[in-house]
C-alpha cells in the first residue's frame, strides 16, 4: 500500500512547491475578470458585476428548443416554433443569452485567441445541458472547413467540445464530422440564406461512422442563431446512424423580450 499521499514527505514538498509557483504566477499575472479585466479572486472567473449582467438560461423553458419562458407554463411545454417547425435535432440547450458580456466572451474565444476561456465556458455549458452531457455517449463539435481552420488556426467550437469532454469524462470525437463545403460566413445572412449556405456542407468520416452509429451525441457550437448550421450537421450525424443529437451552445441569440 502506498498510504495517504498527504503523509508522504515527498508529496508534501511537491504540494508546497506547486503552491509557491501558483502564488508567484498570481503576482506576475494576477487573476482578472475574463470579461472586463477587473481584479478577481481566482483565474478564469468573472467579477460580480459581469456575472450579474449575464442572463443565464434556466427553467422554465421549451423542452425542445430551450427557449426561456417569462413564466412557468407547466411540465413539458413546447414553444410555438418547436410545434410549428420541429427541429431535426432532439433538443437544444444553451448557457446564456447572446448579449453584452456573453458576446464579449464569445468574441474573445473566437477572434482574439482566448482559448483559455474555453474551460470556464464549458463548465457553464455542462450545467446548462440539463444532464444531457452526462447521459451522452460522446461529444462532437461543429467543424470548420479546412481552409478556414488553417486561416483561423483553431476551431472555437472544438475548443469548447474538448473542454466539455475533459470535464465530463466523455469521449471527444475530434475527426468524426467534417465540413466538406466551403461556405460563406453566416453572419449577416437571413434564415433562408443560412439554410441554403450550409445545405449538404457536412459529412461523417469513415472512422466517424463507427463512432456515431447507435450513439447519443452532444453536438457543440459557440452560438445558436437560426439553427441552420447545427441542423445541417445533425442531418449528417443522423444519416450515419446517431440515435440522438442534443445541440449544446454557450450562447443563443434571442430576438425580442423574454
Amino acid at each position: 500500500m502506498q498510504g495517504n499521499r498527504s503523509e508522504n514527505p515527498g508529496w508534501r514538498l511537491v504540494s508546497r512547491l506547486h503552491n509557491l509557483w501558483a502564488a508567484a504566477v498570481d503576482v506576475v499575472y494576477p487573476p482578472v475578470c475574463s470579461a472586463c479585466g477587473r481584479m478577481v479572486g481566482e483565474h478564469y472567473a468573472t467579477c460580480p458585476a459581469c456575472w450579474a449582467s449575464l442572463r443565464q438560461i434556466e427553467r422554465p423553458y421549451c423542452e425542445v428548443l430551450g427557449l426561456p419562458f417569462s413564466h412557468d407554463l407547466g411540465t413539458g411545454i413546447l414553444c410555438a416554433d418547436a410545434i410549428a417547425h420541429p427541429p431535426v435535432f432532439d433538443r437544444l440547450r444553451s448557457a446564456v443569452i447572446h448579449e453584452t458580456i456573453a458576446k464579449s466572451l464569445v468574441h474573445g474565444l473566437k477572434y482574439s485567441d482566448r482559448t483559455d476561456l474555453a474551460p470556464m465556458m464549458a463548465g457553464w455549458m455542462i450545467r446548462a445541458s440539463d444532464g444531457r452531457v452526462a447521459a451522452s455517449d460522446a461529444i462532437i463539435a461543429v467543424p470548420l472547413h479546412a481552409t478556414r481552420l488553417w486561416r483561423r488556426r483553431f476551431n472555437q467550437s472544438a475548443e469548447l467540445a474538448r473542454a466539455i469532454a475533459r470535464l465530463s469524462g466523455k469521449p471527444f470525437l475530434a475527426t468524426g464530422l467534417i465540413r466538406t463545403k466551403r461556405t460563406m460566413q453566416q453572419v449577416g445572412l437571413g434564415a433562408t440564406a443560412r439554410e441554403d449556405n450550409v445545405r449538404g456542407a457536412f459529412a461523417v468520416t469513415e472512422t466517424g461512422k463507427a463512432e456515431v452509429f447507435g450513439k447519443r451525441l452532444v453536438l457543440v457550437d459557440d452560438v445558436y442563431t437560426t439553427g441552420a448550421t447545427v441542423s445541417a450537421a445533425t442531418r449528417a450525424l443522423k444519416k450515419a446512424g446517431a440515435v440522438e443529437v442534443t445541440v449544446l451552445t454557450f450562447a443563443r441569440a434571442i430576438s425580442g423580450p423574454i
